[in-house]
């Protein structure tokens, strides 16, 4: 979904052009797999940070375009709306150094971007909701100026036959409201992990991540405020969910097919995700491409448009080899970026543990209680009750600290991971679990002690990130 298009109208005969080209390199793409041209065994972490720009009093700056070009730095893109960027780090294989230099390469570039964001009287945040954020900040006016976000919008709008969107969250407070674009998908800010795999287990690997989700979103939530309204934990769940609402073929109504989801069941080979694509998801953006037929240049930007929670992605490497690598998109952006990192160590500890079990993890844990883990997580964070492998339900505090981050631990040092690296980072994490306070509950508790005053909390967050310190250390 990174590219530019050429234009944002489309025919009957660009999505039948789009469609022949989908259906012949899904094909090529499963021919490939089992000719065994995922020959990259290697184990490769990489992420990406959603940030906001900011002005002197807490609102959002819609300034990204002037501030990329100042920038001038490729690790850092444009995002839907105008006061939004993402920040890339370069993949890091998996092994000893891998998460502290994750960090540095991530700390590295904040700290260019908020040098040149200072210098144009603007502030770059991490979080995943902006508590400041008004509804009428959330426009097309607001919408960066390139034409895939314009062709989006469009599309999403025309393939809902012009019915609003609709937002519905209940949590401590309620809020209920339609819009007829997409920009509410805008507030919703995440820190997204990427881990390349071998192909013969990359299967097990989703199953294994869909499981994370559950524990790694309850030690990590920060989205509880939408609109002055406290929500879920993790209100970027349900927000984005609903501000992207759509099915699959003449299907708007069907539960499991939605264009942001959970998923609809574990896998057994990953293909059977872009099988899938094919068959349910009518296409988006149906631009025809001029990149070689076997990049699978349309079978990768149909699946850009299908934002899974975990999404499988196809890569090629500088010299041209094939890999399959998934995106862990749970996360929220911020507190700070050791909280973050040690959120990547949490994940990759777990996932590769669950991977090398003697017997699959999702043959003990039914599909349908790792998806009602997850949004029991989005919902209350640590105060959420989540079923494990055992068959037992525990508080998300105790399965985090006494079944997940052993295992974590297990699992970076398969990885090759020293162990100082390894409580360095996961011992961030639970110090944060045991105190109980995530940034989502910092916020919450902060705003209290404020008598609602978003914009003084605004403010001390910022002056708490700009700290380093992680959230669990924050004071209140």
């Amino acid at each position: 979904m990174g590219q530019e298009i050429t234009h944002t109208r489309f025919s009957e005969a660009d999505f039948q052009r789009f469609s022949t080209r989908l259906t012949a390199e899904t094909a090529a793409l499963g021919a490939f797999a089992r000719a065994g041209g995922f020959a990259d065994a290697r184990y490769v972490a990489g992420i990406e940070l959603e940030a906001w720009l900011l002005d002197h009093t807490g609102r959002p700056s819609p300034v990204n375009e002037a501030y990329l070009r100042r920038l001038d730095d490729p690790l850092v893109v444009p995002e839907l709306s105008r006061f939004n960027v993402e920040l890339n780090a370069p993949p890091v294989e998996m092994g000893a150094g891998v998460l502290s230099a994750l960090e540095e390469s991530l700390l590295t570039t904040w700290d260019k971007c908020q040098h040149v964001a200072h210098g144009m009287d603007t502030v770059l945040a991490m979080i995943g909701i902006l508590p400041t954020i008004r509804d009428e900040d959330l426009t097309l006016a607001s919408m960066s100026a390139m034409h895939r976000f314009e062709a989006l919008n469009a599309q999403v709008l025309q393939q809902r036959g012009g019915a609003p969107i609709r937002i519905d969250i209940e949590g401590s407070d309620a809020l209920h409201l339609s819009r007829f674009d997409v920009m509410l998908e805008a507030a919703t800010t995440s820190f997204q992990l990427h881990l390349q795999v071998p192909f013969g287990q990359a299967a097990r690997y989703y199953n294994a991540s869909l499981i994370t989700c559950g524990p790694l979103l309850a030690a990590a939530a920060n989205s509880p405020l939408l609109f002055g309204r406290r929500l879920w934990q993790e209100t970027r769940v349900p927000l984005f969910e609903q501000a992207v609402d759509l099915g699959g073929y003449a299907g708007l109504a069907e539960p499991t097919l939605r264009r942001v989801t959970f998923g609809r069941d574990y896998v057994t080979n990953l293909l059977e995700l872009f099988d899938e694509n094919l068959a349910h998801y009518p296409a988006l953006l149906p631009i025809e491409l001029r990149e070689a037929p076997d990049r699978y240049p349309h079978l990768r930007l149909h699946n850009g448009a299908i934002w899974r929670w975990v999404r499988p992605l196809v890569g090629f490497d500088a010299a041209g080899a094939g890999h399959v690598r998934l995106e862990q998109r749970v996360l929220p952006s911020g507190p700070t970026v050791l909280d973050m990192t040690a959120n990547a160590a949490l994940y990759y500890g777990l996932v590769h543990a669950l991977v090398r079990q003697r017997d699959p993890a999702e043959a003990d844990l039914a599909f349908s209680a790792a998806h009602g883990n997850f949004y029991a997580a989005a919902r209350h964070g640590l105060q959420a009750e989540l079923t494990w492998l055992d068959g037992r339900r525990h508080a998300a505090r105790d399965l985090v600290l006494g079944i997940a981050l052993p295992l974590a631990r297990q699992g970076l040092q398969a990885f090759g991971l020293p162990d100082a690296e390894i409580e360095h980072y996961l011992g961030v994490v639970e110090a944060r679990v045991r105190s109980g306070q995530t940034g989502a509950v910092w916020q919450l508790q902060r705003l209290s002690q404020l008598d609602g005053d978003l914009h003084r909390m605004m403010n001390d967050y910022l002056e708490n990130q700009r700290s380093g310190a992680p959230v669990h250390e924050w004071p209140l």
